[in-house]
């Protein structure tokens, strides 16, 4: 008899190949990025049908072959592409998707990416929450996650963690106003905008997508962690491309 397991995951990418049958790539809980085979998925009365998209959370039972696992049964819990129906929430879910698969790994638990890709795509339905700023705390979050973000606490020079008013792009960090000399005002950081980013590093998971911010704010933050981004991810992504640029 072959021995399987149970994982709880999110599909983040399918491929089909052969003429019946899908190649998936899946963040599980317990055991990071894994690739699965769903045999007969592209069949029309496949029970791996809807358990084989992208965007897809749920539970999946595999076995382990050689070199990749095989898909023997799926209990979908969510099926957010079906839910996410405007161009911008569908293109944002899918670059989520793709940056969660950057940084996933075989074989190193991914509790916490599941949990926060898990929210992120919800939070996509909400109109009162902007999807700019769904896609600023992803990307923070997912950098806390990783152990990659910017010191957005204290000093960089002196270490003094009040009045910071100044965010430093060539040393990724804050100064005070003390230690960063003369700034125009349009270079200062808004109070409010620092708050913001050290509270997407530090806050529990299920408060992180429960705040607004001003626009004035809000185009801060996206300018300092969408840069930091690119100097961190060494690769493009085809649905930021289309998000960035949609008409070129």
């Amino acid at each position: 008899m072959v021995e399987t397991t149970t994982v709880i995951g999110i599909v983040l990418s399918a491929m089909p190949i052969s003429e019946y049958d899908k190649r998936l790539v899946i963040l599980t809980k317990d055991y990071g990025k894994i690739t699965a085979f769903a045999r007969g998925a592209r069949k029309q009365n496949s029970k791996y049908l809807a358990g084989s998209q992208p965007m897809t959370f749920g539970e999946f039972t595999l076995y382990r072959g050689r070199n990749a696992y095989t898909l023997t049964d799926v209990k979908v819990n969510e099926y957010f592409s079906s839910t996410l129906t405007d161009v911008e929430s569908m293109y944002l879910g899918m670059y989520f998707l793709e940056l969660s698969s950057y940084y996933g790994r075989e074989g190193i638990e991914a509790s916490d990416t599941i949990r926060l890709l898990y929210r992120a795509l919800k939070t996509l339905k909400d109109e009162k929450i902007p999807k700019r700023l769904v896609r600023v705390i992803f990307e923070l979050r997912t950098l806390a996650i990783n152990g990659e973000y910017p010191n957005f606490f204290q000093c960089l020079n002196c270490g003094r963690k009040e009045q910071l008013d100044y965010y430093d792009r060539k040393r990724f960090g804050v100064l005070c106003e003390q230690c960063h000399g003369k700034i125009s005002e349009d270079q200062k950081l808004e109070v409010s905008t620092l708050y913001a980013l050290q509270y997407i590093i530090t806050a529990k998971e299920g408060q992180l997508f429960q705040f607004t911010v001003t626009e004035t704010v809000l185009k801060q933050m996206e300018s300092i962690v969408h840069s930091y981004v690119k100097t961190r991810v060494d690769r493009t992504f085809k649905s930021l491309e289309f998000l960035e640029n949609p008409f070129s």
